[in-house]
């Protein structure tokens, strides 16, 4: 255990801190970390994120079976397993149910307009995947089309899930998601949203180059949304990746 004990350490604080947070409650949520190619570290099923031991960890193999450890492997393993499969870039994720972003997601409202600044910038845009059974096939059919071009994901009536290059930076995702639907939240209460235009966002996509200049590239698209004249409005679901309107590719192609 000496070789992956940092990793071990780091899983079960950023646990304790989305328990402290109320990210999380009970048994909820999951957090793991790919040690190489063939090995992938994970919390277990059934124990509170808040109580865990660097030695309650297991780790499976990318097929999910149990490699090293004395607990169970969590039901959601597959989740993980797909996203380590479709993103090579990452190397850490994080799942939790933090409230207002899970009660976005029960309401069926994704989290892709263009808000703030910083969100746009960090993440680009939160969409909404379908429901799918927690621990089943439907779930990782639901995820599938979005996970290469996002960083977060609202998952219908269930909770978020986001990933990165390391542990830290998906849990820091999964900070910015719930951060900013809290502040979506109070645009709803107040009754008016005042995206920014295609022109913002688009000097946002230049700041973000330069922002991130040195760190691995991010697959976060940019919000699928831009309306100014109807601040109210959202989507039920994200669209399929070819549907939906690319800014990074439309400023490649110039």
């Amino acid at each position: 255990m000496a070789v992956d004990r940092p990793f071990r350490e780091q899983i079960v604080r950023f646990g304790a801190m989305l328990h402290e947070r109320g990210f999380v409650a009970a048994t909820d949520g999951n957090l793991s970390v790919r040690l190489d190619e063939n090995r992938i570290l994970v919390t277990p099923t059934c124990m509170s994120k808040g109580s865990m031991r660097p030695s309650d960890l297991v780790i499976v193999d990318n097929e999910g079976r149990l490699v090293k450890g004395r607990r169970r492997v969590s039901s959601e393993i597959a989740m993980h397993l797909l996203i380590y499969r479709l993103r090579p870039d990452v190397r850490g994720i994080v799942h939790a149910h933090p409230p207002t972003a899970t009660g976005f997601a029960a309401a069926g409202m994704a989290l892709n307009q263009p808000l703030v600044c910083e969100v746009v910038i960090g993440l680009g845009s939160i969409p909404l995947a379908k429901y799918g059974t927690p621990g089943t096939p439907e779930l990782t059919e639901a995820l599938e089309p979005l996970v290469p071009h996002y960083d977060a994901l609202l998952m219908s009536n269930h909770g978020v899930v986001a990933y990165g290059a390391d542990l830290e930076q998906a849990y820091m995702k999964m900070e910015t998601v719930e951060h900013f639907a809290k502040i979506a939240l109070v645009t709803h209460q107040l009754g008016i949203q005042q995206p920014l235009g295609a022109a913002e966002v688009e000097k946002l996509i230049v700041v973000r180059a330069k922002y991130q200049n040195g760190l691995p590239p991010s697959a976060a698209s940019m919000p699928v949304s831009f309306s100014g004249s109807d601040g109210n409005h959202h989507r039920k679901n994200a669209e399929a990746p070819e549907e939906r309107k690319d800014l990074t590719a439309s400023r490649e192609s110039k």
